[in-house]
């Protein structure tokens, strides 16, 4: 994939304005890591990160450096690498990363073979009961083609790195594994193993006996053996940190049902232009974003955006692909299609997240490039130490092979990119679009959260909030009446009066309406089922009964936006009419304050609708009628005195602010504006998916440092134990093979994360305000605006 990037860094060799990833096969540890970088670093303008994990390698580099060449230069160094498939070739087995990461890596074949060939060498060594007269020379016979040609892939890539003046985990355990297979082939032959009714005693920990006759054919087996089969569990492993990805890839329909004239013909979704209509049938998946042409229906938003309840959609509404249909037949007129729909995005996204690096993993890349040409250093001070202090060779072989086999960088360059991955691909299914493993960083410390009111922690729709009506009238046939003479209006407060109306008609068909006129700054006028019928800003000229008033009065107080219903001119209701609270925004602002972070509202609007709706969630500071670049100053102001800012918006205006932040997060319904300059990205319009996004956040970083522990703790322990001869190789290998194996099935927890739910509330007696009501529907003020 090669994309254009601007984000080049003044002073390289050229300006890099291009963005190309690489399927980069062969790598094994983070060693290979960091050669592969070094490699392509060493190209003019180029820069690159390499993921051990996804086996991918995202290059920048300027316009003049094609891919082929990049390509050239990692196969210099080694390595394979090619250009992802497209995505429409994609399939649910992986979309090419893994296949490439983990080549020679998971041959199930080459696994079996060797167990087959393995086990009876392994129990032959280890009960001396069973060891009959020539058992030695079948033991060499079994363990030849295991050194051989199932330890074939590490030899080669020890000879690669041989010839690139490089060490890999690969050396170690090739080294190893011949080391051990030598010292046995020299003890038959010329050391007396080979006698016939030669008895070789097992110990956990190694005993040098006669220094020819000792044999170490169970380590030679072993070693390839447990590598082996460490491999083939670590990339089932590693392929299921990344399931979420291949998820999102498949959950888009494969055909669909164009619409010609009363006929349908299904096609594949790839031949689906812009403009076309198409048919979703119920149960059937929408085909790709559009708008509703046709029908009505409720669509099951589950799969992508992790929202449980399903929306109601009707003429004119937006639905996104991969929705599926729970009701009636649609039609709809496709709006986007292939790379340009929201899912694709969303893949996109996350493809990208698990693309990145984060600071605490270059450092681990970093120690394990020098590690493995430290620990054969480590190996040969020790081979010459024990045969230096008079120890006899067979020990001292013990030792060496012990100290080669035991060492694993692997499991330091899995540490942090296996953890990231799961968490950037849960993080999609709550809801939450991570830009980069730096976002999960920085969000960790984030201490301050400043909140945009209009389309974040409200609906940014207006909705009738409350109807009051005079003695003697009906609150239900007036609304009916005023939502007819709105229905033919553009205006907000217009079409807000007239949803409710055909809310509560439940599908029954609005009264027609004659004489229809809107007058503006006043209201709108018709006639309905021979009532006049007035629908606007209350008249100085036209005293209002004391009811009316009140309504009016409260509706002011509470920043509404206030319309007086008249029939035959005389007044008979008040509509208020208000911006809807999120359902979850008041539970959202209580979960961030019990995690210790800080909410601030900062808002266009006038004081009176931004105290509201900060008194309605529980926020105590409120910065009202705030300009794009006061926006920004806040939030520099609030840096500047040692806070870690978060800003959440969702509209143009919140766009300099969310890039000036130490992390911006967009609604996903907001402008591209706003998407572009945030970090985090929240899909679904639930503010709850910040606090789960805080908390995933946290166990993510808890996961990572419990990896970096083992990786670290394990190297730092069992080398140790190898050197001073207290580790049998055999057992070695299995240590080393289990390291990465741990690491990785911790990081795999992450799938199946699911943050606290529910709302929190404050504890009786301790005061806070009162949670909106279910009757309420979370309605709160809205800046009042003139008809």
């Amino acid at each position: 994939m090669t994309t254009a990037d601007h984000r080049g860094t003044a002073g390289e060799a050229g300006e890099s304005d291009a963005t190309t990833d690489l399927l980069v096969g062969g790598m094994t540890c983070a060693a290979c890591v960091n050669r592969v970088e070094k490699k392509l670093g060493r190209v003019a303008g180029v820069t690159a990160t390499v993921n051990l994990a996804t086996g991918r390698a995202r290059v920048s580099h300027p316009a003049s450096v094609t891919p082929e060449q990049l390509i050239t230069v990692v196969e210099s160094a080694g390595y394979t690498a090619e250009l992802p498939p497209p995505p429409e070739e994609r399939r649910a087995d992986g979309d090419g990363e893994q296949r490439t990461a983990g080549a020679g890596g998971g041959d199930r074949g080459r696994l079996l073979i060797t167990a087959l060939l393995s086990v009876p060498v392994l129990m032959l060594s280890m009960v001396p009961s069973w060891q009959f007269t020539y058992w030695q020379w079948l033991c060499f016979t079994l363990s030849a083609p295991v050194v051989v040609w199932s330890a074939w892939p590490f030899h080669e890539r020890a000879l690669k790195g041989l010839r690139h003046a490089t060490a890999t985990m690969d050396t170690l355990v090739s080294l190893g594994v011949l080391a051990a297979f030598a010292w046995s082939t020299y003890a038959l032959f010329f050391g007396g193993a080979g006698e016939p009714g030669m008895s070789m005693p097992f110990s956990l920990i190694p005993e040098a006996g006669d220094a020819g006759a000792h044999l170490y054919l169970e380590a030679a087996v072993a070693v390839p053996l447990f590598v082996l089969a460490g491999r083939y569990l670590e990339e089932r492993a590693k392929q299921g940190t990344g399931s979420a990805l291949r998820a999102l890839a498949e959950l888009g329909a494969k055909d669909v049902e164009l619409k010609e004239g009363d006929r349908g013909r299904r096609i594949p979704v790839s031949e689906l232009r812009v403009g076309q209509e198409f048919l979703v049938r119920p149960g059937e998946k929408v085909a790709t974003d559009g708008v509703v042409t046709d029908g009505s229906s409720a669509l099951d938003l589950s799969l992508v955006t992790g929202e449980s309840v399903p929306v109601e959609v009707g003429p004119g509404s937006a639905v996104v692909g991969s929705a599926v249909n729970a009701g009636g037949l649609l039609v709809v007129r496709a709006t986007a299609v292939g790379a340009d729909t929201q899912l694709a995005r969303i893949t996109q996204l996350v493809s990208d997240a698990q693309a990145g690096k984060a600071r605490i993993q270059r450092l681990a890349d970093a120690v394990a490039g020098v590690f493995v040409p430290a620990i054969v250093t480590v190996a040969c001070t020790v081979l010459g130490f024990w045969l230096g202090a008079g120890a006899n060779a067979s020990a001292a072989v013990t030792a060496a092979v012990a100290v080669l086999v035991v060492a694993c960088p692997c499991a330091l360059g899995l540490a942090t990119p296996t953890a990231f991955m799961a968490a950037t691909g849960r993080g999609a299914q709550l809801g939450v679009l991570l830009r980069g493993p730096e976002a999960l960083e920085r969000l960790r410390h984030i201490d301050t959260v400043v909140f945009d009111k209009t389309g974040t922690l409200t609906t940014g729709r207006m909705t009738l909030a409350a109807t009051t009506a005079v003695a003697g009238e009906d609150a239900g046939e007036i609304l009916r009446l005023a939502g007819a003479v709105e229905y033919g209006s553009e205006h907000p407060i217009g079409r807000a009066v007239a949803a409710a109306a055909r809310q509560a008609a439940d599908g029954t068909p609005m009264p027609p309406v004659t004489g229809f006129r809107a007058v503006p700054g006043v209201g709108v006028h018709g006639l309905v089922d021979g009532v006049e019928v007035v629908v606007g800003r209350p008249r100085s000229d036209r005293p209002l009964p004391d009811v009316l008033r009140r309504a009016l009065d409260d509706a002011h107080a509470a920043a509404r936006t206030a319309v007086v219903v008249e029939k035959d001119g005389r007044p008979v209701a008040v509509l208020a009419v208000g911006d809807t609270l999120r359902p979850s925004s008041y539970s959202a602002v209580r979960h961030l304050r019990k995690l210790g972070i800080e909410p601030i509202l900062v808002t266009g609007d006038g004081p009176a609708a931004a105290r509201a709706v900060a008194e309605q969630v529980g926020i105590d500071e409120v910065h009202a009628e705030i300009t794009p670049e006061g926006k920004t100053a806040i939030v520099a102001g609030l840096r500047a005195e040692g806070r870690r800012v978060a800003v959440i918006g969702d509209g143009v205006n919140d766009a300099a602010a969310l890039a000036s932040a130490d992390l911006g997060i967009a609604m996903g319904g907001g402008t591209d504006a706003a998407i572009g300059a945030a970090d985090i990205t929240l899909v679904r319009e639930d503010m709850q998916a910040v606090v789960a996004a805080v908390q995933l956040t946290r166990r993510t970083l808890s996961t990572i440092r419990a990896n970096l522990a083992w990786a670290f703790g394990y190297n730092v322990v069992t080398v140790p134990l190898a050197a001073t001869g207290w580790l049998n190789p055999m057992f070695a290998a299995v240590a080393m093979s289990a390291s990465s194996v741990i690491v990785v099935a911790n990081s795999l927890r992450l799938r199946t994360y699911a943050p606290p739910g529910g709302g929190y509330r404050p504890a009786a007696g301790k005061g806070g305000p009162t949670p909106p009501s279910a009757a309420d529907s979370g309605t709160v003020p809205y800046l009042k605006e003139t008809r």
